[in-house]
């Protein structure tokens, strides 16, 4: 393997740099992108419990928030849940979009790897041209040891530039189309949150509405008396 760097020039260093980077990224956000740390399943469902218990507290609510990135989307809207529609889902959305900042973490990291390992390894295939045709200047096409030197360092860096960018940026558009799954899934379940406690609330004041016009005939009656 030495000798494979050696022969492909000083340009192999930034490659195996490259690579190197592009797997502890890519290990990491495989961890961090697991559903079921982004998006534990009956979290909505617990929600309700707490509502219908009166358990919806501060405790609860900071618990939720601590729990999972869905958790902190839906733990915003909660703060708010004495509000209307409308400011609830407006800090759903701002704390949605911290969440997806937080998975798009090291992606674009990822992204120039991708984009900067060809170049890097056109950039020895030049050097190595560049050995070819000095070589030839020097000693003519004579010396075959000069020229499959030159040659190999072309085909090597070539070859490590491609071999660093494709898993790159395969990855790269996996863990792009995977953040926008969840992304879509969070609002979903966001939504669905919304629509479950605003549509309670206004059914509890529907139902006091209904309970006042019936006290007030007594009332006009008191107030109308001498």
């Amino acid at each position: 393997m030495y000798e494979i760097i050696k022969a492909g020039g000083w340009l192999m260093w930034p490659l195996i740099l490259c690579s190197v980077i592009s797997i502890a990224i890519i290990t990491e956000r495989f961890w961090a992108l697991r559903r079921g740390r982004i998006l534990p399943k009956y979290v909505v469902a617990q929600i309700w419990t707490w509502y219908k218990r009166n358990e919806l507290t501060t405790e609860t609510i900071q618990s939720l928030r601590e729990s999972s990135p869905l958790g902190r989307v839906l733990a915003a809207g909660l703060m708010n849940r004495h509000h209307s529609r409308t400011v609830m889902k407006e800090s759903i959305e701002e704390a949605g979009r911290l969440e997806v900042y937080e998975m798009e973490r090291f992606l674009n990291t990822l992204g120039t790897i991708a984009a900067v390992a060809p170049l890097l390894g056109l950039l020895g295939s030049v050097v190595g041209l560049m050995e070819v045709f000095s070589s030839m200047t020097t000693h003519g096409v004579g010396n075959p040891q000069a020229l499959g030197a030159g040659i190999s360092k072309i085909m090597i860096a070539t070859a490590s530039g491609l071999a660093v960018a494709i898993p790159s940026l395969i990855f790269y558009r996996y863990f792009q189309g995977l953040v926008d799954g969840f992304a879509m899934s969070l609002e979903q379940e966001a939504i669905k949150m919304v629509e479950v406690l605003q549509g309670e609330r206004e059914r509890e004041a529907a139902l006091i509405q209904q309970e006042a016009p019936d006290q007030s005939p007594l009332r006009e009656s008191m107030v109308s008396k001498p």
